[in-house]
């Protein structure tokens, strides 16, 4: 009741953002820096999604068993987010339909709720305790190993993005069909930078899932650097720097 509930005020939130962010600042994502109230759509449907877990696996009758149908339930949330957000479906006006896959995008918003669904029910299914809470201290102790794991996976987490060091990179803009694309260079060299250009997210995911695969219109496209009409897309500025046009995923790896 209470995830079907916050489901569906998710998603009349989520229609209000996609239907008025254009118009209202305050309600589209914020370019970069900052947080809007567009920003809280992902992390509850995330947060509903954890709830919903501790119902279905709250005493699954076969562990292994349970384990199969997550898993089963993460692989048909991720071929969905391939098929939806891949660019599968494209050229509606001349109804041409099919997909590059050198061009894919293989990471989205049903993407990474699938990801986040099969770790966080394999830890409800193998790791939670059946120690009687009736306190703070034994709540803690129940779930002591879920703690673990989310402190290591924020350890390693901050590790990455702060103690890595992010090389000077380049990607190509396509031009018209007979002509060459155009290659612009990023100048990076830095570790710890949480910018646009030169964060250890955005070359972990060139790295593993190909610049390519990205999605190819990034919200810092937005940024007064990048958009004569910011907060809004538009034209880039005489002296815009040249990661303005760079492919970046929002729900990449790290994201």
């Amino acid at each position: 009741m209470v995830s079907d509930t916050g489901t569906r005020l998710i998603r009349r939130l989520m229609i209000l953002v996609d239907d008025a962010g254009g118009l209202i600042p305050a309600l589209n994502h914020s370019p970069w820096n900052g947080l809007t109230i567009a920003d809280f759509v992902m992390p509850f449907f995330l947060f509903i999604v954890g709830v919903a877990l501790a119902f279905t696996y709250k005493k699954p009758s076969c562990k292994v068993d349970a384990t199969r149908k997550a898993i089963l339930r993460a692989l048909k949330l991720l071929a969905l987010g391939i098929f939806l957000q891949g660019g599968y479906v494209h050229r509606v006006n001349d109804l041409s339909f099919g997909v590059d896959l050198k061009q894919i995008r293989w990471m989205g918003i049903l993407q990474r709720i699938a990801v986040a669904y099969l770790v966080t029910a394999l830890c409800e299914i193998w790791l939670k305790r059946e120690d009687i809470v009736n306190s703070g201290s034994t709540l803690l102790r129940k779930y002591r190993y879920q703690w673990a794991l989310a402190l290591f996976l924020s350890v390693i987490y901050l590790f990455l993005l702060y103690g890595m060091y992010v090389p000077d990179w380049e990607y190509e803009v396509p031009t018209e069909p007979s002509s060459e694309p155009m290659i612009f260079s990023v100048k990076c060299g830095v570790r710890g930078n949480t910018g646009p250009a030169c964060n250890v997210v955005g070359m972990i995911d060139r790295s593993l899932l190909g610049i390519q695969h990205l999605y190819r219109r990034p919200i810092y496209a937005r940024m007064p650097e990048c958009s004569i009409n910011s907060p809004d897309y538009g034209p880039l500025p005489p002296d815009a720097p040249t990661w303005c046009q760079a492919p970046f995923d929002p729900e990449g790896l790290l994201r």
